[in-house]
């Protein structure tokens, strides 16, 4: 991953030699939940005077008009899709509209179609569904419905269309596009149109974006809304766990998904179900039987609560439909588990709601990738639509994906269920290997590995809590089990392991499975955690310890704490033979600051808390019209929180230690905030956010931000700090964190058992003994500690070198319509500082 360089960012965007944008600057932009990357086309911002002309008359190119709607069944996200695609296409000097009613409005025409305007979309962010609206429209089915729409497009000068919908809406459009010279050629034969009216538009361009809360096109990781839908999954079944386990009661949960099971499989990795139906993977042979003794299983562990979740388009292996009420009746019968049962039907209770972090930073970029897309787009081009694989954003082919997911449905008529599963993504698959692994694994003895092969893994959590970090430890110590192993879990980190291990009860001791199997959905750290290294505890102490207990490996979970103590202990090898054991650690950081990886558990429930709170206090702001909020993010030196945040809430300006702030930056977004304000003209929806990470500057913290704000007003508007502080690590973990934090921990456990046991030659020399687990790019991999510490990190401010996600800032100004902005002189440090305060070498400029 390249480091970019600042001076890309603080030189202006472009150069214009007209008013309208000269496309395109490339710029490569990576981000993530979590880390993704994109190349977006940078122009002058919106509000940039242009350059001064010439006097020669010059003949003005029309502007491109682009239109965005949104199509299909609702899902979360689709408004902030509207909102940068509206944003983006104004700031690249193209006219947006929107059509209202999906196709309908397309065929309706008229006020159905409407120009938007930069403030048209303001607020939307945090609204749920579409606020542009949806419909079905079977006027569309047939071609005159697609003629009369081609020529609304015509009347309005439209030749380019985003769209988001799942993948009808999708195969719709491009059967449009496909038809389009045809369908200007019947409209001129007809008198409809002339042919000067359609000259200049021969070609229609078409970007799908998928808006789904089922995620179930092929090609793509994650849908707009699907994580949405699955928070709310996970909340409702963490509410029915509660009265479950009260009542010793089995709750069956039938969730949205007819003939994709991916909303139904998550919820089971992240509640910790005791059993699954899905479409594409019917249990073998008499589900019934297998069901009731994985259930009679778990009884006999002492589980008070039974939870089996059912896709409402779940089958059998011969094809025929499982309903709730079956699985009900089995569970309840007098003469088998004789559980008390309940069926709950979560309905559209999933499709609701405000969209969470992840979801808007998705639709945001793939909103604002679409443009560019639009606008590269020639006649050649293939109908695309803008994908995600693991933290990559791609644009891909759209009729392939589609299909590639009717073949899905296909596979599944015909019983071919392992074609249904191939067809599926790496993930679905590693997600349903890890349930089973996670939950009927123990009762499986297949799958235990000789008794010389049986490793004593300790799990340890260094630095501060992050949401997923039980999930975690659960899947692993679920996954050992599963395999002979024998997982032991270190209290309270390197400290409790060095200082409490001979109390009673140590800080070393065996996990109770009964516990720790309903930690899935626990926040915090449940063995506890500590940012003590081991060198502060002893390093010493802890090599003796390790000997002393017969680890044969280490699994450790935390943040840039837990990435220093790897490396320590990596070092420490060559004095402490005892040291040489497999160690590898799944980065757990709201920070998401450790080197290897672009993501960290914890960092999207983070976002989730932080963009809840900011939604909360913009609310606040936008009832008082006039005021500005200054939030305090947490994230040490990495800015990555801040301006995730930013993304999800429409920050108008966000601080960062990477970037700095001064002064001069501050006058600017003063200026800037009274000339918007100035504009208001009482509307709602007003009030503005200013985000600062919290050692962005040494001498500039949100309180003075407010006040000076405040003073530099005069009057004009007012501003208010707010400090989230420990709430951004706490909260019940999301559904993504929990997911991952399945998957991930499982990986970990299984890069362990590559080594097994008495490894400690083969430990000694090869540098994967000691890694890091990450997600880069769109690949899952496992990396040296000892490249990480040599070649990747930024020992001084605790970080990784490469900052993926600094560039999305840019985004964040864009959207925020953020004028561009001078950043701060770097410190001059060391000998050169002195030299230059004493006049020894001239100021540099």
């Amino acid at each position: 991953m390249p480091i970019f360089d600042r001076a890309i960012f603080s030189r202006p965007l472009s150069i214009l030699n007209n008013p309208f944008p000269a496309l395109f600057a490339l710029v490569l932009l990576s981000a993530s939940s979590l880390g993704i990357r994109l190349l977006l086309s940078s122009t002058t911002p919106h509000k940039v005077p242009p350059a001064k002309m010439s006097s020669a008359p010059i003949k003005m190119a029309p502007r491109k008009k682009i239109a965005i709607m949104t199509s299909g069944g609702d899902s979360p996200g689709m408004n902030a899709v509207v909102r940068s695609c509206v944003r983006m296409a104004i700031h690249m000097g193209c006219d947006a509209y929107c059509v209202y009613e999906g196709y309908e409005g397309l065929v309706r025409g008229g006020d159905f179609i409407k120009q938007m305007d930069w403030f048209d979309v303001r607020g939307w962010l945090s609204e749920g569904g579409t606020l542009i609206g949806t419909a079905r429209c079977m006027a569309f089915y047939e071609r005159a419905g697609r003629l009369t729409a081609a020529k609304n497009m015509i009347l309005n000068g439209i030749d380019a269309l985003i769209i988001c919908g799942g993948d009808g809406s999708l195969t719709g459009a491009d059967r449009f596009r496909a038809e389009w010279p045809s369908l200007l050629e019947e409209l001129v034969s007809t008198g409809e149109l002339t042919a000067e009216q359609i000259q200049a538009y021969k070609h229609l361009n078409i970007v799908g974006i998928v808006g789904s809360i089922d995620n179930d096109l092929s090609g793509t990781d994650a849908t707009v809304g699907c994580y949405s839908a699955l928070a709310r999954i996970c909340l409702c079944i963490d509410m029915i766990e509660a009265t479950a386990s009260s009542h010793s009661r089995a709750f069956v949960v039938e969730v949205m998904g007819r003939h994709c099971g991916w909303l139904a499989l998550m919820a089971a990795v992240a509640t910790g179900a005791d059993f699954l139906f899905i479409p594409e993977k019917p249990r073998e042979d008499n589900w019934r039987e297998e069901m009731r003794s994985v259930i009679q299983q778990h009884r006999r562990l002492g589980k008070r609560k039974t939870i089996v979740l059912i896709a409402e388009g779940a089958l059998d292996k011969f094809g025929n439909k499982i309903t709730p009420e079956e699985v009900r009746d089995l569970l309840a019968d007098k003469n088998g588990l004789a559980l008390d049962t309940r069926i709950t039907t979560l309905g559209h209770v999933q499709r609701g709601g405000t969209a969470v972090a992840y979801d808007r930073m998705l639709a945001t970029l793939q909103g604002v990738e679409a443009v560019k897309a639009v606008l590269e787009a020639t006649p050649e081009t293939k109908t695309c639509f803008i994908a995600i694989t693991e933290n990559k954003i791609v644009r891909k082919p759209l009729m392939e994906a589609v299909l590639d997911t009717k073949q899905v449905a296909k596979a599944i008529e015909s019983q071919d269920f392992d074609g249904a599963m191939a067809l599926r993504d790496a993930e679905f698959s590693e997600q349903y290997k890890s349930f089973m692994m996670t939950t009927a694994g123990q009762i499986d003895h297949e799958t235990l590995l000789p008794e010389k092969e049986r490793m004593k893994i300790g799990f340890i959590n260094v630095g501060a809590p992050a949401g997923g970090m039980n999930a975690a430890v659960r899947a692993g110590v679920s996954y050992c089990l599963s395999r002979g192993h024998e997982p032991i879990a270190i209290h309270n980190g390197f400290a409790g392991f060095a200082r409490h291990h001979a109390d009673s009860p140590g800080s070393v001791r065996p996990f109770d499975w009964l516990e720790v199997d309903g930690w899935a959905s626990k926040g915090g750290s449940e063995i506890g955690t500590n940012r003590e290294l081991p060198s502060e505890s002893g390093m010493e102490t802890i090599a003796n310890l390790i000997e002393q207990y017969q680890f044969d490996a280490l699994f450790l979970i935390g943040g840039f704490e837990a990435f220093h103590a790897v490396s320590q202990l990596r070092k420490a090898r060559e004095q402490y033979p005892s040291l040489c054991i497999p160690m590898t650690l799944l980065p757990a950081t709201i920070s998401n600051n450790v080197p290897g990886t672009e993501y960290s558990l914890g960092s999207d429930t983070c976002l989730n808390e932080l963009v809840d709170y900011c939604d909360k206090i913009k609310q606040s702001a936008s009832a008082t019209r006039r005021r500005v909020f200054v939030i305090e993010t947490q994230g040490g030196r990495s800015g990555y929180i801040a301006t995730l945040a930013g993304l999800g809430v429409g920050a108008s300006a966000v601080y960062l230690p990477e970037e700095g702030l001064s002064l001069e930056m501050l006058s600017e977004d003063v200026r800037h905030l009274k000339e918007v304000f100035a504009q208001d003209k009482g509307q709602s929806r007003a009030g503005r956010l200013i985000l600062i990470n919290e050692k962005a500057s040494k001498v500039y913290n949100a309180k003075l931000i407010a006040d000076i704000l405040r003073d530099e007003a005069h009057g004009r508007f007012e501003s208010r700090e707010g400090i989230p502080g420990h709430m951004q690590q706490g909260g019940v973990p999301s559904g993504m964190d929990r997911c991952r934090a399945v998957r991930l921990a499982i990986k970990c456990i299984q890069q362990l058992e590559k080594y097994g046991r008495n490894v400690h030659n083969r430990v000694k020399m090869d540098p994967m003994s000691a890694s890091v687990i990450g997600i880069k790019g769109a690949s899952v991999i496992f990396t040296p500690v000892q490249k990480l510490e040599e070649e990747e990190t930024d020992w001084p401010n605790r970080r990784p070198k490469a900052a993926f996600w600094l560039s999305m800032k840019e985004i964040v100004d864009i959207l925020g319509g953020r004028p561009r902005h001078t950043l701060p002189e770097p410190d001059l440090t060391g000998v050169k500082a002195k030299d230059v305060k004493r006049g020894l070498e001239p100021v540099a400029n």
